[in-house]
């Protein structure tokens, strides 16, 4: 697997993707293998495009349950696998950052749509050149591995879905409650939508 899957599957090239290539690049060399099941995990503390990349390089999918998501907003990957305790962390040194005060000024007019079309192409080229330059960052400057022991997460459980009584959607029937005598939905049970 090349950038460019995970630009396809992506969908753009930017700095983030451009990080989660060189992390699970880096993985792959050292793990020798890309996951065709749930034989490598890899365990991500953020929900950016880095993400996506190694999805499409190791082979590590929620779908498969061998992404597993730590909501905690930091760019550290650690992966191992089943059946061992010793992992790879992957953290991101927050030095190599490279500023550019235009693309920091547009920045946030994009981010809030009020950027002009001259701005976000401006920015679109930017921020695809900020992406092509973190692949020439040696990766003992981008970031830090090591080896850390873990206790690994088991593997991802399959349980029937049944229909909630009240909106008719298929859930998995760990998700579900019981409100009024029916069972139903979290989304039912709590009275909202997502």
């Amino acid at each position: 697997m090349e950038l460019e899957d995970a630009v396809k599957f992506h969908g753009h090239l930017c700095p983030g993707l451009v990080i989660g290539y060189r992390v699970a690049t880096y993985a792959a060399e050292q793990f020798k293998d890309r996951s065709e099941d749930e034989e490598l995990v890899a365990v991500v503390e953020n929900k950016s495009c880095s993400v996506d990349a190694i999805q499409v390089i190791n082979g590590c999918t929620f779908g498969k349950g061998n992404l597993v998501f730590k909501d905690l907003g930091k760019h550290v990957y650690t992966f191992f696998k089943r059946g061992e305790r010793e992992a790879l962390r992957i953290s991101i040194n927050p030095r190599q950052r490279r500023e550019d005060p235009r693309y920091n000024e547009l920045f946030p007019k994009v981010r809030n749509g009020t950027a002009t079309d001259e701005e976000m192409e401006e920015f679109k080229k930017r921020h695809a050149e900020r992406g092509l330059a973190i692949l020439d960052i040696p990766a003992d400057e981008l970031f830090t591995a090591t080896k850390v022991d873990i206790e690994p997460p088991e593997k991802a459980m399959v349980y029937r879905s049944i229909a909630c009584a009240e909106c008719d959607e298929e859930t998995m029937e760990t998700r579900l409650r019981v409100k009024d005598g029916k069972i139903v939905c979290l989304s039912c049970f709590e009275g909202h939508d997502i």
